[in-house]
């Protein structure tokens, strides 16, 4: 056996998230964008004289950021807390410091566009607010080389898993817990909020420069990515733990772990269950080794040291700051948990689960026990708007354009007028 000093345990598992329990109430954000060619609105490729790769060793140059390896492959970007990352199909994320306000996290959001700004100019580079590339397909982005992307690609099952790597772009929220109690029930709520979310958000109507028929094709490619790795993690029951969430993980196959700069490929062969108790080929699974594979899950919420929410196009306009500001309101107040568990009380985890299905295509447009997404969706907003504003919490002014919004049954891709200029032209 290959014997590690830190070989590992349940109860190792377990601290893992329980060290995460703290007395802050932060919120961070995890902003992708597609680049795109300014004229043709093609995705822009890793390489090449004007690719992102270019891009990225220039500006880290001009503002003093630290280039993040891959072995010697340059993959993001780091300066401080703060990250600029590249997913599969280069698409650009901004991984911002948790901060106690939106206002801050949109401070430093600008002050890294505006930092970018010349040479997005000088590249020909826009970055994209949209939740899925605009012209460019699957067949037609090379993935940016990555060591585990290549793999990743070959191994993920479903039908759109190429899509969901290389052309699509969402935002996801981080949130704070005090206790595994506390930790769990936030859990569960965003786990029932987050299809009602994913509705109002939509903005991934086109795709290939044709309008695809669903008012969310980032969250479609999502449901047809690896259903053992994707979705609700945990069943939506009352009185969930740590403990639910960790055998979740265990019980999911298990894609490759790391060894050095190796990556040992598996395949699926086992899970991490199996690793656990019996090791592979002589290895033990060590720490490491769960937090790779619990990051190789996907679920639409995922535990961390906080609550990672994951489930929302990327959307522009400002609307971007909505959404950690809904989170805010709706997670950081007993109040507004009791009145969402309210509103939603008439709904079981199977008609959530049925529901998520249907959102792609329909959005707000959506029924839920006769019930239309967008009369549930606007009350789920203005519970988070006055939690915000009870406190005089300026944060609150991003969820109102949401609210208008939601009002109309109109989601941002129904409003997004420079892709239905796009369209036309």
């Amino acid at each position: 056996m290959y014997y590690c000093k830190e070989k590992l345990d349940y109860e190792t598992i377990r601290n893992l998230y329980t060290q995460g329990c703290t007395k802050n109430e932060l919120v961070g954000i995890e902003y992708e964008r597609i680049p795109v060619d300014e004229i043709t609105n093609e995705t822009i490729a890793y390489n090449g004289e004007f690719g992102v790769k270019r891009f990225l060793q220039e500006f880290a140059k001009m503002h003093n950021w630290e280039c993040i390896l891959d072995e010697d492959v340059i993959i993001g970007l780091k300066k401080g807390h703060d990250t600029i990352t590249l997913e599969p199909g280069s698409q650009v994320e901004y991984s911002i410091e948790p901060q106690e306000s939106v206002t801050l996290l949109k401070e430093r959001i600008e002050k890294i566009d505006s930092d970018m700004s010349f040479l997005l100019y000088k590249y020909g580079i826009k970055l994209f607010n949209y939740g899925v590339s605009p012209i460019s397909t699957h067949k037609n982005i090379k993935l940016m080389p990555k060591k585990r992307y290549k793999h990743m690609a070959d191994y993920l099952w479903g039908i759109l898993s190429d899509v969901m790597m290389r052309e699509t772009a969402g935002i996801q929220v981080g949130i704070d817990f005090s206790s595994e109690e506390d930790a769990m029930e936030k859990f569960l709520m965003a786990n029932l909020v987050s299809p009602f979310m994913t509705a109002a958000f939509s903005n991934s109507p086109i795709r290939g420069g044709v309008d695809t028929g669903y008012k969310s094709f980032r969250a479609l490619a999502w449901l047809n990515t690896d259903n053992e790795r994707c979705g609700f993690a945990t069943k939506l029951v009352e009185n969930i733990t740590f403990n639910d969430y960790i055998d979740s993980m265990l019980d999911t196959p298990m894609i490759f772990f790391k060894r050095g700069n190796d990556l040992i490929y598996l395949d699926g062969k086992i899970t991490f269950n199996q690793f656990l108790k019996h090791g592979y080929d002589g290895y033990e699974a060590t720490a490491d080794d769960y937090k790779l594979h619990a990051n190789m899950c996907f679920p639409d919420i995922r535990m961390r040291k906080f609550i990672e929410i994951r489930n929302h196009d990327c959307v522009g306009d400002g609307l971007e700051y909505a959404i950690p500001a809904i989170y805010k309101g709706l997670l950081y107040n007993k109040d507004s948990m009791n009145s969402v568990k309210e509103l939603l009380k008439g709904l079981s985890g199977t008609d959530i689960c049925e529901f998520r299905y249907n959102v792609p295509r329909f959005a707000l447009q959506t029924k839920i026990k006769n019930v239309l997404a967008k009369d549930i969706a606007l009350e789920i907003l203005k519970i988070a708007y006055n939690a915000l504003d009870k406190k005089n919490d300026e944060d609150s002014e991003y969820i109102l354009p949401m609210v208008e919004l939601t009002k109309k049954g109109l989601t941002p891709g129904d409003v997004n007028t420079y892709m239905n200029h796009l369209m036309v032209g």
